[in-house]
């Protein structure tokens, strides 16, 4: 039997406390048994990568406890609940099944009168034949044309994560003869955002993708309504230019005004919902439906892994579980993400979206508050970019922050060039195996300015080039780790509560139903 528990009344949860700041960095990567740590504090993860933690404050004691903090918190018996189809968000009384979307974990799930994971395999294989007709020429604009753009209408889950698995391929589908359609993004209401993209674009040959789950997103409906507007100005009909990803219950389903609809669920949050029709649509017509399956595939192996109860043989979990010991026995705030990949330059503001939206809460999973701290702030930037930005702070700082590596031997496009006898991928390398020592070990100097403290705790994900496969194994391995983060601290990391309220003040400002310091902010914008 399952039993949800907050953290601190775990029985190792003190135990875990007091082994806070046993480890020293510098003393156990900066001594001749160093090489030997690095090479044994490595788990597999899918898809060839790996997770090496040797750069991390623990020690096989404090592994010890985190595996005994895993067993009495039932990770495994959650994960396998919640991928059966139990109600886990309790928030919304739904089930969460962003793992059916890309695999058959457990049972069969029933909800809605449908088996879901043949729902979403079917939705899969509509979007495939759909970018397939469009790739062959057999669905063409209104002049018989070829479509040779696509652009994303959407906001939060539904542009953060596909616009971030677009970015991360584009480089590679180009190199692989596999890149079909330019893509574009619109999220912001900001109408500069809009009006940019458009302008940058044939309307005449561009399919725009509407995504809404409910169909009535504020933000995107206004920015529909931007893009028809140009369409009818051009003299474009929507019905030729638009389709839609949405539930089957919203206004958007079997609607003419879109040549196509494409299907997801409750079940399916917008932030993890880059496996699903979302990430879907935009993906096959950008890249072609093989390309979106070997994403799924990879993300289906990180699934599976994650199953396993052994925590140094679960990436996820291990990654998860020392995030905790550092965030609550540690109390370090943040949490940098920091590829070496300029493919996954949004990856990190997508995984702000996992993480603080999932994770940023403060009573638990019955609405008790909690008496520990959730959530860290999650950010960050490519390296080496970030290394002549804010990594000053990250070596020097008066907070310590926790860092985690992305990192890869081989580009994406076979391009590169030796200089000073040596190529840039290999420069971008060294940055990263510099940047790891340097932060945990530090340098004495007798200038304070050039004295570094080291102690900056790393992790890093590395394996040899960013393919599909690689990106849906990264993808699962963050939602994941944040899905064991959250039921390691009670919480419902499913809800997003927090994004409402503004919603709705919004709203009283725009009916001109305010009062007090609301109206006063109102009209400051003549509202």
């Amino acid at each position: 039997m399952i039993t949800w528990s907050n953290l601190d009344t775990l029985p190792s949860y003190k135990k875990m406390l007091s082994l806070k700041g046993q480890v020293k960095l510098a003393e156990v990567l900066g001594g001749s048994d160093g090489a030997k740590r690095v090479k044994e504090y490595s788990v597999p993860m899918a898809a060839g990568l790996k997770y090496n933690y040797a750069a991390k404050q623990v020690n096989e004691q404090i592994l010890g406890v985190l595996s005994d903090l895993a067993k009495e918190a039932q990770l495994t018996e959650k994960y396998e609940a919640l991928y059966n189809g139990e109600i886990v968000n309790t928030g919304e009384k739904r089930m969460v099944l962003h793992q059916l979307t890309r695999g058959q974990l457990g049972k069969d799930v029933t909800a809605d009168g449908k088996n879901k994971r043949d729902f979403y395999v079917e939705q899969q294989k509509k979007i495939a034949d759909f970018a397939n007709d469009v790739h062959s020429g057999k669905i063409v604009n209104e002049k018989g044309e070829k479509y040779t753009t696509v652009c994303q209408i959407g906001i939060g889950g539904s542009d953060l994560g596909p616009r971030a698995m677009y970015l991360a391929l584009e480089n590679w589908a180009k190199a692989n003869n596999t890149f079909k359609m330019e893509a574009h993004f619109i999220s912001n209401v900001d109408p500069d955002d809009a009006a940019s993209v458009v302008a940058s674009i044939d309307l005449s040959k561009t399919i725009f993708i509407l995504v809404s789950k409910s169909g009535t997103t504020l933000e995107t409906l206004t920015n529909e309504s931007f893009v028809k507007d140009f369409l009818s100005k051009a003299g474009l009909s929507a019905s030729k230019h638009m389709i839609a990803v949405t539930s089957e219950t919203s206004p958007l389903a079997n609607n003419p005004d879109y040549m196509a609809a494409f299907y997801m669920d409750d079940y399916i949050g917008g932030r993890y919902s880059s496996t699903s029709a979302v990430g879907g649509a935009v993906l096959s017509l950008a890249f072609g439906p093989k390309v979106f399956a070997d994403f799924l595939d990879g993300a289906a192996e990180a699934d599976a892994t994650a199953k396993n109860p052994d925590l140094l043989k679960n990436p996820a979990m291990l990654d998860a579980l020392i995030g905790i010991y550092e965030r609550n026995a540690q109390e370090y705030p943040s949490t940098a993400v920091l590829p070496y990949s300029q493919a996954l330059n949004r990856f990190p503001a997508h995984l702000q979206q996992l993480d603080m939206e999932s994770n940023g809460k403060s009573v638990n999973r019955d609405g008790a508050p909690v008496s520990y701290v959730t959530g860290p702030v999650i950010f960050g930037e490519p390296g080496t970019n970030g290394q002549h930005s804010f990594y000053q702070l990250l070596h020097q700082g008066t907070n310590i922050i926790p860092l985690q590596f992305i990192a890869f031997n081989s580009n994406q496009t076979g391009k590169d060039v030796v200089i000073e006898d040596s190529t840039s991928q290999k420069k971008l390398c060294a940055n990263v195996a510099a940047q790891i020592v340097a932060f945990a070990c530090g340098k004495k100097d007798e200038n304070p300015n050039k004295s570094f403290a080291g102690e900056r705790p790393s992790s890093i994900i590395f394996g040899e080039k960013l393919t599909p496969q690689v990106l849906g194994c990264l993808l699962a391995h963050y939602e994941n780790k944040v899905m064991f983060q959250g039921f390691m601290w009670n919480v419902n990391s499913f809800d997003q509560e927090g994004v409402q309220l503004g919603k709705k003040l919004a709203k009283a400002v725009l009916s001109k139903n305010t009062e007090g310091a609301l109206k006063a902010y109102a009209e400051f914008f003549g509202l």
